[in-house]
């Protein structure tokens, strides 16, 4: 997996059959703002912490946005997240609608998601002429939102469009316990599910693997696995360079995975 650091430290998609033309993607480490204790880096400093929801200093959120938007063609197109299937035009959003993906065809406009443990998928047209940042937490997954936006940029494309994909950092499949709930609602969508769970040591408990179901998934929309990279990294298992909700609770802080079409006159 590389790394590049300009301002920050991230993590950027190798993604498979080579890059999309003219499009840029990354995804935001623990450390590089201003945040600090449980929004903080490992030391409890300099945490790159992007929501306001969690409990952070608001002054603090936002200048860790303002470092981020640093090195982006314009600010990203926040969101509201709230696990459900809702999927906005990036070029019209403003003020965080509730959402939970979005893209966009217009050069420099920069679709965005925020997580911490969710899976986050991109998808880009090899060609460069759409992008689409998707929040895939299980709920969401479950009830068809990758199918959902696949469908959508095919629209935009007329039919048309040669898709790769990126799955970033999310728990991993070792650590995501789950109840049976959760087979069944993946199931209901999903006919080869069930090959993403393993039982748990407690009767009635799975461990669920979110980056096969989005595989499932993305099959199921055609996008063929020659075309999906998977980083592999779990965001549970590294606490050095990522936040994760399951394991540090309410005040976990939340990265950010961003796409975008680089316009023609950008250095």
């Amino acid at each position: 997996m590389s790394q590049f650091k300009s301002e920050l430290e991230s993590v950027k998609p190798e993604w498979k059959g080579g890059a999309p033309k003219h499009v840029k993607a990354f995804f935001t480490c623990r450390t590089g703002g201003v945040s600090s204790g449980p929004w903080g880096g490992p030391e409890g400093i300099m945490g790159l912490n992007l929501a306001f929801h969690t409990g952070d200093v608001r002054s603090c959120v936002a200048m860790n946005r303002r470092i981020l938007s640093g090195c982006l063609p314009s600010e990203p197109k926040w969101l509201t997240q709230v696990h459900g299937t809702e999927i906005l035009h990036a070029d019209d959003v403003a003020d965080a609608p509730q959402a939970d993906a979005s893209w966009t065809t217009t050069p420099g406009v920069v679709a965005v998601v925020m997580t911490a443990d969710c899976l986050p998928v991109l998808i880009a047209d090899r060609e460069g002429r759409i992008v689409a940042a998707v929040h895939a937490g299980w709920r969401s997954l479950a009830d068809g939102i990758i199918q959902k936006t696949v469908a959508k940029l095919r629209d935009e494309l007329r039919g048309e469009g040669d898709f790769a994909v990126w799955l970033g950092p999310r728990i991993g499949r070792d650590e995501f316990e789950v109840g049976g709930d959760v087979l069944e609602a993946m199931k209901a969508h999903l006919p080869q599910a069930e090959k993403a769970f393993r039982a748990a040591n407690q009767p009635g408990k799975y461990f669920a693997d979110l980056a096969l179901l989005a595989r499932q998934a993305l099959e199921a929309s055609g996008i063929p696995a020659e075309s999906i990279a998977d980083c592999g990294l779990s965001t549970f298992g590294d606490p050095a360079r990522f936040f994760s909700f399951r394991r540090d609770g309410e005040k976990s802080g939340r990265h950010a995975a961003l796409i975008w079409i680089e316009p023609q006159n950008h250095p």
